[in-house]
């Protein structure tokens, strides 16, 4: 698949490059002005950019492209594409809030990335701009802030951990057998937000661990989707999808596949609430059918939506928390004794609530390990980034919080420290630990401004149950050799290349 796209893309540029040298004379002075060069920045040619440097980072773009911006002074460059094309990248928080807050209308999801994720993600929340984009803003933002939605993820996630989770773990340790951690936490999330999303349970945790057709077709359109955006030539995956050829007829079955599955339980939801004149369920699905929005397509997209946002970024938050842990015993024995400090059933969402260094230590970890890496907007209009960079009407400006989480300038000299200990303050009468938030722009692993994430206390009071539930009654130990890291890849969210394969030990 990989191949078909190299041959295609190569081909393409070398059979342009003719027409193309002509052009080239008009292009072949333009610089990033804004920037001052660093070595590492990558040397840009006429017609083709920066396109070889881009090919040989292709596999780990998100660690290429943060070291670059980090050796840049002012956080920012410009990489120049084939055609001239070029992509702003940024780890500036004042550039940051500019895109995402002050100047928010200039700043859009854009054409080139609605185009993109179209076959998937349709007209959700996550691909539209504008007016569609506000309506479904509001419709979410008044299901996530009632007390209903809460309870019914607090028993959701609680039945899941209980039920399926925590047996598995149980068994492997037990059996002495090495598991897929990170493929575990997938599944657990993916049960998860589906039930929450519509109220259907794949099963895909169940013991077996089954190869649940929504799930792999899921998996699949997400993968594929992503995959449209690595051809440096969007004209690539075009050609492809209109020959029904390699990854773009893979991605169809699964887009189809989903769809179809989302549609059929719309419509008995939908048949459900035309039988009863009400839904006796609290998913999300229900919820927007119950108030009126019966429109199979909103609700398909919509949804649809929610799953990609809670599959993938607690399950990745997760993953990376525990391997971390397991190289810093000490931030682990600290949790533990915070976790011990508390009642023993830890029942109450309550109780996980006030698990402030086991918050801090989630938050250390998404600082290394963000689940969205890297966030990308098109420009409308020209335009000034605080820096001084110049953007031009339809530039594409990447912010990059896996970048920023980096950064000495930010974070200052120990920033290399797993310490949680950064983001909390001792109360001086109580000597409990207070939690001290950093600024939205500064730590964008959730967004900021008018698209801030809805669910963004949901997945803290999830992500704490699943820590104190895990390693209240287990140790997780990595199978990989001492001293060798995972990679970090990403999709549209991050995963670790090859899994995360643990043994799990019982504590006495």
């Amino acid at each position: 698949m990989a191949l078909i796209d190299l041959q295609l893309s190569t081909s393409l540029l070398f059979c342009l490059v003719p027409f193309l040298f002509i052009l080239s004379i008009k292009f072949k002075k333009t610089r990033n002005n804004n920037t001052v060069l660093s070595s590492k920045i990558p040397k840009s040619y006429p017609i083709i950019g920066s396109y070889f440097s881009i090919l040989a980072n292709q596999e780990q773009r998100i660690q290429w492209i943060s070291d670059i911006i980090l050796s840049t002074p002012k956080l920012t460059f410009t990489l120049i594409r084939p055609f001239n094309f070029h992509t702003v990248f940024t780890a500036n928080p004042s550039n940051v809030q500019h895109m995402l807050k002050t100047n928010f209308p200039v700043y859009q999801k854009g054409q080139n990335s609605n185009t993109t994720l179209a076959d998937f993600l349709s007209n959700g929340i996550f691909n539209v701009d504008g007016d569609i984009w506000k309506y479904q803003r509001q419709v979410a933002s008044h299901e996530f802030n009632t007390k209903s939605l809460r309870k019914f993820v607090e028993t959701v996630v609680d039945t899941e951990l209980s039920g399926r989770l925590i047996p598995i773990l149980a068994n492997a340790a037990a059996e002495k057998k090495v598991v897929d951690l990170q493929d575990i936490l997938q599944r657990f999330a993916f049960d998860n937000i589906c039930k929450i999303a519509f109220g259907y349970d794949p099963g895909y945790l169940l013991p077996s661990l089954p190869e649940a057709e929504f799930a792999v077709a899921f998996e699949d359109a997400v993968r594929l989707s992503t995959e449209r955006f690595i051809p440096p030539f969007p004209l690539v995956w075009k050609i492809k999808r209109a020959l029904n050829i390699g990854s773009e007829k893979k991605l169809r079955i699964a887009v189809q596949q989903v769809r179809e599955f989302a549609k059929k339980i719309v419509r008995e939801k939908q048949r459900e609430l035309n039988e009863k004149s009400s839904l006796d369920s609290a998913d999300l699905l229900s919820r927007f059918l119950s108030t009126g929005h019966s429109d199979e397509d909103f609700v398909t997209d919509i949804v649809i939506s929610f799953i990609l946002a809670g599959r993938d970024t607690t399950s990745a938050a997760l993953t990376w928390f525990f391997w971390l842990i397991s190289k810093n015993p000490q931030v682990e024995s600290q949790i533990l004794n915070e976790i011990g400090e508390k009642t023993e059933s830890l029942v109450l969402y309550d109780e996980v609530k006030n698990l402030m260094y086991t918050h801090a230590s989630l938050c250390e970890s998404m600082r290394f390990y963000p689940p969205v890496p890297m966030d990308s907007k098109e420009a409308v209009k020209d335009d000034v980034l605080p820096d001084g960079t110049f953007v031009r009407k339809g530039t594409r400006v990447s912010y990059h919080p896996y970048a920023m989480g980096r950064s000495e300038e930010i974070w200052g000299k120990d920033w290399a420290e797993f310490k949680p200990e950064r983001w909390l303050n001792k109360d001086e009468v109580t000597g409990n630990w207070v939690f001290v938030g950093k600024d939205a722009y500064t730590y964008p692993v959730f967004q900021a401004g008018p698209r801030i994430c809805l669910g963004k206390e949901m997945a803290f009071l999830q992500m704490k149950r699943v820590v104190a539930g895990v390693l209240q009654r287990f140790k997780v130990v990595p199978v990989a050799d001492k001293g060798a890291d995972p990679l970090f890849i990403s999709y549209l969210t991050a995963k670790m290349k090859g899994g995360f394969p643990v043994t799990i030990e019982e504590r006495t």
